[in-house]
């Protein structure tokens, strides 16, 4: 069975999303798993939009294997509630594959499961995020994270990519395949949340960062590590790279990654300078790595976004 936990105020599509994708990955398998809606009171429960989705108690938890944890504005409330605690706690040490889905990520930290695990939630719940749960592995990048039974994934949307994830542990890479067809969806997302995050914000940066990361952009050519990055900015290394987090939502090293594919990008596009050239004076130093980065960020290597810039 899977479960999907949801309170009042949870986001729709962070239940309704792993749900579609798991009720079409069981047309795939000879024996689908059963998928039920679970609260700490049972009934009619109201998401953040005001649509209602049904729910069983807690104690309709018999034969889970997987439990989705929603997120959503009402997760601060969620996360105060004992039995729902107990019932996240039980579940771990009987062994059950826990997932959240965005802000689910606090009631996992909040039941004490991702203390000393790396993890991941929406960008945006960053800053709070790291004040709250230090002892979390925070890696803020990332589309979703997997650490032993637990998983994490950043918002909303990106609670499709861990059904998926899911979906190829559980049964195998060709249903997951099969189901993110059907879903009209890539089965592997390109690149990390820095593509959406307030990262993007300072292209034209006005934040706490803004010098620096306007230095970053004249010096893309040089050996920038984290240490040379918080001295530029007057800061220890440890205390630069929690801040620059919590500002951006992107590690240092993501930062820089992004600004060199940007420039990157934009002087393969525009210039009919050799590859081998553009790596080097936006600081990749190799073509490979370059390529690598791109087919992260962009899904194709810097030859074919040359191409479709011509042709367009």
């Amino acid at each position: 069975m899977i479960g999907v936990l949801i309170y009042p105020g949870f986001q729709l599509l962070d239940a309704a999303g792993p749900i579609a994708a798991f009720e079409i990955a069981g047309r795939y398998v000879a024996a689908p798993e059963p998928v039920r809606i679970l609260s700490a009171v049972p009934g009619p429960v109201r998401s953040s939009s005001g649509v209602e989705m049904m729910a069983r108690g807690l104690r309709h938890d018999r034969g889970m294997r997987t439990l989705m944890i929603a997120g959503g504005d009402g997760v601060r409330d969620a996360a105060r509630c004992p039995r729902t605690l107990a019932f996240l706690r039980a579940a771990a040490a009987r062994g059950c594959r826990i997932a959240s889905v965005c802000s689910g990520a606090y009631l996992l930290a909040e039941a004490g499961l991702l203390d000393g695990r790396r993890a991941t939630t929406h960008w945006g719940r960053t800053r709070d995020f790291l004040k709250r749960y230090p002892q979390v592995r925070l890696e803020p990048d990332r589309i979703f994270v997997r650490d032993g039974d637990v998983w994490t994934s950043a918002g909303i949307t990106a609670g499709i990519d861990l059904a998926l994830a899911i979906i190829a542990d559980e049964t195998s890479d060709a249903v997951a395949r099969d189901t993110a067809r059907q879903l009209v969806l890539a089965q592997r997302r390109s690149g990390g949340q820095s593509q959406f995050s307030s990262l993007l914000e300072l292209q034209t940066p006005s934040g706490r960062f803004a010098t620096l990361l306007s230095w970053v952009r004249e010096h893309l050519d040089e050996h920038l590590t984290v240490e040379r990055l918080a001295d530029q900015a007057g800061m220890s290394a440890r205390h630069f790279s929690r801040a620059f987090i919590a500002e951006t939502g992107a590690t240092p090293a993501k930062a820089v990654e992004r600004l060199r594919l940007e420039a990157a990008r934009t002087r393969v596009q525009t210039t009919g300078e050799a590859i081998e050239r553009v790596a080097e004076a936006t600081g990749f130093g190799d073509t490979e790595r370059m390529r690598r980065a791109f087919l992260r960020a962009f899904g194709q290597p810097p030859q074919a976004v040359r191409r479709a810039a011509r042709a367009a």
